[in-house]
């Protein structure tokens, strides 16, 4: 039987708003700041060459691979020095992709589902990504946030989870945790013993090689309802 929660955990990149279009316009405008400040670098490079490059930092360095932020400034800095400009362009130009990588629309209902559930619960943030809910915007919703850059670990891998129920203070399975990836969020809150409630906006079929969630809703104000039900 499904515990009431005591605490919720999110994730971010299409849970709570739509993803690829932030992606894109990050992207758009990386490469527009290329080619006026470090136009060799974008004589050279589109955009599918230069995720050759970060795919080639995540080989070289796969302990690594979890952090995003690390991979895009590295092969940034790599790029860069190859083509003789200085190493802080890369975080010059890593600014300019993670500003842009900010500027989230969320889905119609997440701001008012998200301020009810944080008037009743601890809400944190728990992402594979490396958007950031303060500057998206939403911080106000959140007690705390977990990424893989500052935990060491990604999702499904149960240390993150773990760290998350650490400052939750309370058992695993009376945090719920909501996301849309069957494996990383589903799976990994599973196997961390936390009651996992799969967000499947698109009404995709669930993957048979997995076991279903504890729960599975279709945005955030069936979540509400949830929860309202179980307290």
């Amino acid at each position: 039987m499904t515990r009431p929660p005591r605490a919720i955990s999110l994730d971010l990149d299409n849970t709570l708003w739509d993803t690829p279009p932030v992606l894109e316009q990050a992207e758009a405008s990386l490469q527009r700041w290329l080619e006026a400040h470090a136009p060799r670098i974008a004589e050279r490079h589109d955009r599918a060459s230069l995720a050759q490059l970060r795919a080639a930092v995540v080989a070289e360095l796969p302990h690594r691979s979890h952090d995003f932020t690390f991979i895009r400034t590295e092969s940034l800095r790599r790029v860069a020095m190859d083509l003789g400009y200085p190493e802080s362009l890369a975080s010059d130009a890593f600014e300019v992709f993670i500003a842009a990588r900010n500027r989230i629309d969320p889905f119609a209902e997440v701001p008012g589902a998200l301020a009810w559930l944080a008037r009743r619960l601890p809400v944190y943030a728990l992402t594979n990504g490396n958007a950031c809910v303060h500057r998206v915007g939403l911080g106000e919703h959140f007690v705390g946030s977990f990424e893989p850059a500052a935990i060491g670990y990604a999702k499904p891998d149960p240390r993150i989870f773990s760290a998350l129920v650490a400052a939750a203070g309370v058992a695993p399975a009376e945090i719920w945790h909501v996301g849309d990836d069957p494996e990383a969020d589903v799976v990994g809150a599973q196997r961390a013993g936390l009651v996992s409630v799969w967000m499947n906006r698109t009404e995709a079929q669930w993957p048979r090689e997995f076991a279903k969630p504890d729960i599975e809703i279709k945005d955030m104000n069936d979540l509400v309802s949830r929860v309202e039900s179980a307290l």
